[in-house]
């Protein structure tokens, strides 16, 4: 049975990110509020280092597929499934909490329900002070150009939307009864892309509200790869599953630059994708850019 609100799980999924995981493990630690449980879903890591941390931590493993060595759906639902509380703050990897962040989602989530988002901020390639806290971490950070003005200032109650195409699994809270209401992640997504905007879908068809808070992640600097070519094969093929469950095409910009980089033919008016060549090892790692995002 399913504990009350103020207890919660913090659940996080990893693939041989150990330094990420330890900053977020370090940043949880300094949480005003700190959770019941860290749970950590491993994908394709089946002896993990242990982790030092002042919160108790259970640990789940989830292996590659055949179709990817990145289950991200069914590892955010393994982990999920293995929670013993009725609140779920979800937070990628490669994102350190503010102090706060575990406080303000959880408080959000009691005023709002649905989902809560958390607002990103990007560390650059210089790093920061691990021991400034929250300060060092801000003045080391920037803002998402795109994402500014969704969440309210600090201190103010979460901003509700009908923009369930900006939700991004990246870090966000959920009482565990509307995550099972939006019967979890889809594991037709075997990959990388797509089931988070599927996720968020499925919650707005379920009534599930949505909201963004003030609540602040840092997200860790490991360079990207524009566009991201390293995902071709799971974007393409998580593409076609998301058009043919809801009528339209997801994550439009990359399939345009795969289009325009003569590896796909698509539009976005077009009833499939064909692929006409996957990306060599050399054109992805020419795509690589160091830029916090």
């Amino acid at each position: 049975m399913r504990t009350p609100i103020q207890d919660f799980s913090v659940l996080v999924i990893s693939s041989h990110r150990d330094l990420h995981l330890i900053n977020l493990v370090d940043g949880l630690n300094r949480s005003t509020l700190k959770p019941t449980e860290l749970v950590i879903a491993y994908m394709g890591q089946p002896n993990p280092a242990p982790l030092k941390s002042s919160i108790p931590v259970r640990v789940v493993h989830c292996a590659p597929t055949n179709s990817s060595a990145l289950p991200l759906a069914a590892a955010r639902n393994a982990a999920a499934t293995a929670a013993t509380t009725a609140t779920l703050i979800f937070l990628d990897v490669d994102c350190i909490p503010a102090s706060t962040l575990c406080e303000t989602l959880v408080n959000d989530l009691r005023v709002a329900g649905g989902l809560v988002m958390a607002q990103p901020r990007y560390l650059g390639a210089a790093g920061f002070p691990p021991d400034e806290g929250d300060g060092g971490l801000m003045r080391a950070s920037i803002p998402h150009h795109a994402r500014t003005s969704l969440a309210p200032p600090a201190g103010e109650p979460p901003a509700a939307t009908d923009r369930y195409e900006l939700f991004w699994s990246l870090g966000f809270a959920v009482a565990a009864a509307d995550f099972e209401l939006i019967a979890g992640f889809d594991e037709s997504f075997t990959g990388y892309g797509g089931e988070d905007t599927d996720f968020s879908f499925t919650a707005r068809n379920k009534g599930v509200r949505l909201s963004f808070s003030a609540a602040t992640m840092f997200h860790q600097h490991h360079g990207v790869t524009r566009p991201p070519l390293q995902h071709f094969a799971d974007i393409v093929a998580n593409s076609r599953v998301f058009g043919e469950k809801w009528g339209r095409w997801p994550m439009t910009g990359w399939l345009a630059a795969f289009a325009d980089l003569g590896y796909i033919k698509w539009v976005t008016d077009a009833r499939t994708i064909e692929v006409i060549r996957h990306p060599t090892a050399g054109e992805v790692a020419a795509a690589r850019v160091d830029a916090p995002y």
